[in-house]
């Protein structure tokens, strides 16, 4: 049996690959630090690509609602010119967006921050002396306990020579850690400050680098294969920009709702608890958990009985979350049915935590969109009809 090009072709990559594959398995140590190494170089042009799509989001929104019926009535230069302007302005505004956003929330919770710290430490020694008082009155019907408390004896001079030893033995770790720790916060605003500007020049260009993209894919993959990767890099785009969307939305729908009802019962903190539960509800589903840990604990330290009326509200708002607005606002801006988001969270915090969390669900809603579009294209092939 004579065999042609294109199946000798097909042999030889499949015995290309084959072999890349068994040198990879046998040395999984070396492939494995080669790849840690290239992501770590390449680190700050994904951090990039993140920032880029982040900002995405409000730029495209404000290119509709600033740039579209300008462009649509300008002719000849003045089209030319605002078309030039278009990408610069829709950056810069959603620049000063997100900053003024993050201007706006820290203006709001940094004053009442500092006034819950002081109130705190102003508090502390006299709840701590309460409660003294109060295990000194318990433990009153166990006499032995109580005298073997009082018993004890703190040696204060070998303890502060024992932390001054501490310090002369360890002083020198602490200066490393110190220049470690500020060697590594310089070595992460270098990287931020690289992916930022990286992210501006992809907005700047996006729609060159998109055309260059695509010529690239036509350029080296047959045009059935190119079509459809472009279709499913344009339905990747707007599932992921849908989830983004619509998490912020959600998270800014569950701070109000309990800054309000907060507000309503009277509870201490309310717009402290509403800020911070509508930040940590950015991560799907559980985030709004650590809310409610941060929110009972400063609750309690002014009155237990309010923390218990505030753990009853979260229950009942997370409830309302869980149930009613997150598959809805979240679920339905991805195309995906509730109990695939809460799969996808789960499965995505299990293998990623916060990160796989956040990302699990667009993709998790790309491949639901893909499997559905193939499966109803078999069944109509087969000429079947499911209902």
């Amino acid at each position: 049996m004579e065999l042609d090009r294109n199946t000798l072709r097909k042999i030889r990559g499949l015995i290309v690959f084959t072999i890349l594959v068994l040198i990879g398995l046998y040395r999984f140590e070396t492939v494995l630090s080669a790849v840690r190494f290239l992501l770590h170089i390449l680190f700050p042009f994904i951090l990039g690509c993140a920032i880029a799509f982040i900002l995405s989001v409000p730029m495209e929104r404000i290119q509709k609602m600033v740039f579209a019926r300008p462009l649509k009535k300008a002719t000849g230069k003045k089209a030319r010119r605002l078309e030039k302007l278009t990408n610069p302005v829709s950056l810069l505004l959603s620049i000063l967006f997100v900053l003024a956003l993050l201007f706006i929330v820290t203006a709001l919770v940094l004053p009442q921050l500092a006034s819950t710290v002081t109130d705190l430490t102003q508090s502390m020694p006299k709840k701590i002396n309460l409660l003294a008082e109060r295990l000194q009155t318990l433990l009153a019907a166990y006499p032995e306990v109580l005298a073997w408390l009082l018993s004890i004896q703190i040696d204060w001079q070998q303890l502060i020579s024992g932390i001054a030893d501490f310090f002369q033995s360890g002083g020198g770790n602490i200066f490393d850690s110190t220049i470690g720790v500020a060697k590594g916060i310089l070595s992460a605003f270098t990287t931020f400050f690289i992916g930022f500007v990286f992210a501006c020049y992809i907005l700047l260009q996006k729609e060159t680098l998109g055309r260059q993209c695509r010529k690239l894919l036509f350029a080296f993959l047959p045009e059935k294969y190119a079509k459809r990767t472009v279709e499913i890099c344009t339905l990747t785009h707007g599932i992921f920009a849908s989830f983004l969307t619509g998490q912020c939305l959600e998270a800014v729908i569950l701070g109000c709702l309990f800054f309000l009802s907060m507000s309503l019962l009277r509870l201490p903190y309310a717009l402290l608890a509403g800020v911070f539960i509508a930040f940590t509800a950015l991560i799907p589903i559980f985030g709004a958990f650590i809310g409610c840990l941060v929110g009972v604990f400063l609750i309690l330290t002014v009155n237990p009985a309010q923390a218990l009326i505030f753990l009853i509200l979260f229950l009942v708002l997370q409830q309302l979350e869980g149930n009613l607005i997150y598959p809805h606002v979240v679920g339905g801006s991805v195309g995906l049915p509730s109990i695939w988001v809460l799969a996808a969270v789960t499965i995505g915090g299990s293998l990623f935590g916060i990160i796989g969390m956040l990302v699990c669900i667009p993709i998790v809603s790309v491949l639901y969109t893909l499997l559905r579009e193939a499966t109803n294209h078999r069944l109509k092939e087969k000429q079947l009809e499911i209902t």
